[in-house]
């Protein structure tokens, strides 16, 4: 176990957010596409799909960023920055997640094997971004929630207006939650050149974070009136609205991080909604 432990490091096994934030909006489109009955084969699919590919991003990001973790506080643990696993060792790691990501994606049609390809693509591209642009958020808010898009590939063989609704919500979602996890990050990217949206949108960071906030839940609502939502779908929104207040509260007492660790809360409170709708 304890050779095992660099590597489950390195796949972000030990810190489970990403994973959950990754996996909500998928599971929300899973249930969607399906009519509230997807198939137990479809799930199997698509939570092994969000637990590789999300492995795959952070095992990418982190050999993208070996030269800069180890002069980040956060970061310089990371056993690519620690020196606990080598280069090679994690390339042979990304290989094998792709292969395992792209059999599972074997199991759907030729619409969800192109949006992969895409996919991976941009998994690849995204841990650059932070050098050449101020928005590397919003790239991740596109790879981010592919899922999505997938799931309504997979089960309706097309991507309906609902399937872009709730995607182009959760971007908005994903800049807000991943805009709070940078600003965490604030002084150490600014001594290593890296860039952000927390450092683009700086001292107004808080209110443009509120506005994307709303309008994720915006489009939450627009998905409500498609799908003709019950009360409990409506009582989860009122919910998730409640803790996007809550983590406007965080980011104003300076605690930015525990904001960004909410939104797993939030995702949540969505998915029991449409479970029960």
């Amino acid at each position: 176990m304890k050779k095992l432990r660099p590597y489950l490091q390195l796949m972000r096994f030990d810190r489970p957010i990403g994973f959950f934030l990754t996996g909500w909006s998928t599971l929300w489109a899973v249930w969607l596409a399906a009519h509230k009955h997807p198939s137990f084969f479809i799930v199997l699919i698509f939570v092994l799909g969000i637990i590789v590919m999300r492995a795959a991003g952070c095992v990418i990001n982190d050999i993208a960023d070996r030269k800069f973790d180890p002069h980040v506080e956060r970061t310089k643990q990371r056993p690519l920055a620690a020196g606990t696993i080598n280069l090679q060792q994690a390339i042979m790691v990304f290989i094998v997640l792709l292969i395992l990501a792209l059999l599972l994606v074997l199991q759907l049609n030729t619409y969800c094997l192109w949006i992969a390809i895409f996919t991976a693509l941009l998994t690849i591209v995204y841990p650059f971004c932070k050098r050449f642009t101020y928005l590397p958020q919003l790239v991740l808010g596109i790879v981010f929630n592919v899922g999505i898009l997938m799931a309504f590939a997979a089960q309706q063989n097309q991507l309906s207006a609902l399937a872009w609704i709730i995607y182009i919500s959760t971007i908005f979602w994903t800049v807000a939650y991943d805009t709070m996890y940078a600003m965490h990050d604030k002084e150490d990217d600014l001594k290593i050149g890296l860039k952000s949206t927390a450092l683009l949108f700086g001292r107004h960071a808080q209110w443009i974070i509120a506005i994307f906030q709303v309008c994720f839940l915006l489009g939450l609502l627009l998905a409500g009136l498609l799908i003709e939502a019950n009360i409990y779908y409506w009582l989860t929104l009122l919910i998730a609205l409640a803790l996007s207040v809550y983590q406007q509260y965080l980011i104003a007492s300076g605690k930015p991080f525990k904001g960004f660790l909410n939104n797993n809360w939030l995702g949540l409170i969505i998915f029991i909604g449409i479970l029960f709708n």
